[in-house]
């Protein structure tokens, strides 16, 4: 990127003084990018009168599949409902521990305790983010079934020793790719290396049908099971029953969901993935920006991506480095907010919200790793529809920050 910070005109007070926005339009965390495309494929679909699943969600998962090099996929409503399903067609013993990290999103435990099993907290590495392959050897019990790993920000966890350990003891792997549709270990797909891959389509994300999902299984002939249990656990989907080719009746073959993505939604989709590597190209420009003119401050940035390995750029977390500030994690978050600069926060560990705190005993100093993370992690605006001075402006809000 070429650009630099701008001048000093319109710049934020002195250090103390209040925070004096000069963006006019606030600068949104993790806007889409949408494009002629996407609206002209949208009216389309509206104007063929087929909004429900059907044939354009049947084209989008086929090319998903392509992209990801994955024997079969089923597009969902969202990521929460493909690890419900993913955990579900498992058929694990009811009350079944499940590994995974306390560095995510809830979604990823709430999938847990919604196909009735109990989740079981590892740590992470204060690093990479991701989850801590030893610490997961070391929760492993006798009750245990399944591993569920996140690929933390779109960087690729730690996956071969994982699935070694996973095969010793007999235990399933879904694998949590919200982040990660781009990531690569070796020139394979993250979400391709456990019994399911599980990816979120969310407004947030690299690829977005608004809300939606996807569930990669290894095993092709899990897909019509997955489908099934997706929309009610009926015999035949819409689109079959009311094709061209004459109503078919259905028959539940076991209680299902209302998990179906919708041709509206996939109107959407199409055309997101047209453009999918260009927008990883952009953010990779934006990431680097940052790298380069965040390097003198109190932050820690994050790590580079291991070899053979490619990051899907997803989130640009930072940690306040408090030894080197006095400025705190909620402060930076409140100023950027001031200055009208969006940022996130990912994650507040799972294991200290109440609800997990009061049902499974979780306690403060459990995860040492995860929570000295989760007390000072926040993210930084990444998208490919920013511009060079959206990215300058962003590092202009944190040097005044930390003046």
């Amino acid at each position: 990127m070429s650009d630099r910070l701008p001048g000093a005109p319109g710049a934020p007070g002195a250090p103390g003084a209040p925070d004096q926005p000069w963006r006019d339009k606030y600068l949104v965390f993790g806007a889409p990018t949408l494009g002629a495309a996407e609206r002209a494929e949208v009216m389309a679909c509206i104007d063929s009168g087929w909004l429900g699943a059907g044939p354009r969600v049947a084209l989008f998962e086929r090319r998903l599949a392509a992209y990801l090099e994955a024997p079969a996929v089923v597009a969902v409503n969202s990521c929460t409902a493909a690890l419900h399903l993913a955990l579900r067609v498992l058929d694990l013993p009811p009350g079944s521990e499940v590994i995974t990290t306390a560095m995510t999103f809830c979604a990823t435990a709430n999938a847990i305790v919604h196909a009735g099993h109990e989740p079981v907290f590892a740590d992470c590495d204060r690093t990479t983010l991701n989850i801590d392959v030893e610490d997961v050897r070391r929760k492993i019990t006798p009750r245990t079934r399944a591993i569920v790993p996140v690929h933390f920000a779109g960087r690729p966890c730690d996956i071969a020793p994982l699935l070694q350990l996973a095969a010793a003891h007999g235990l399933a792997v879904v694998e949590d790719a919200a982040h990660a549709l781009e990531a690569t270990v070796g020139g394979r797909h993250c979400g391709t290396f456990g019994d399911f891959g599980c990816f979120s389509f969310y407004v947030t994300k690299s690829l977005t049908t608004v809300e939606g999902g996807m569930v990669a299984p290894r095993d092709p002939g899990a897909a019509a099971r997955l489908k099934s249990l997706a929309l009610h656990g009926m015999s035949a989907d819409a689109w079959q029953r009311y094709s061209d080719e004459g109503f078919v009746h259905y028959e539940v073959v076991e209680p299902g969901f209302k998990y179906n993505l919708t041709d509206l939604a996939a109107s959407i989709g199409l055309h997101q993935l047209t453009g999918l590597e260009e927008r990883w190209h952009r953010r990779q420009e934006i990431w680097r920006f940052y790298e380069e003119e965040l390097a003198g401050l109190p932050l820690h940035l994050p790590a580079p991506p291991a070899p053979d390995t490619r990051h899907a750029l997803h989130l640009f977390t930072c940690l306040v480095d408090d030894a080197r500030t006095a400025v705190t994690r909620d402060q930076v978050l409140a100023r950027l907010h001031a200055l009208r600069i969006g940022a996130g926060v990912h994650y507040r560990p799972v294991h200290l919200h109440p609800w997990y705190q009061r049902n499974y005993g979780a306690r403060t100093g459990a995860l040492p790793h995860a929570e000295w993370i989760g007390a000072r992690t926040f993210s930084l605006p990444l998208s490919a529809g920013m511009t060079n001075q959206d990215a300058a402006d962003v590092v202009r809000a944190l040097r005044h920050i930390f003046a």
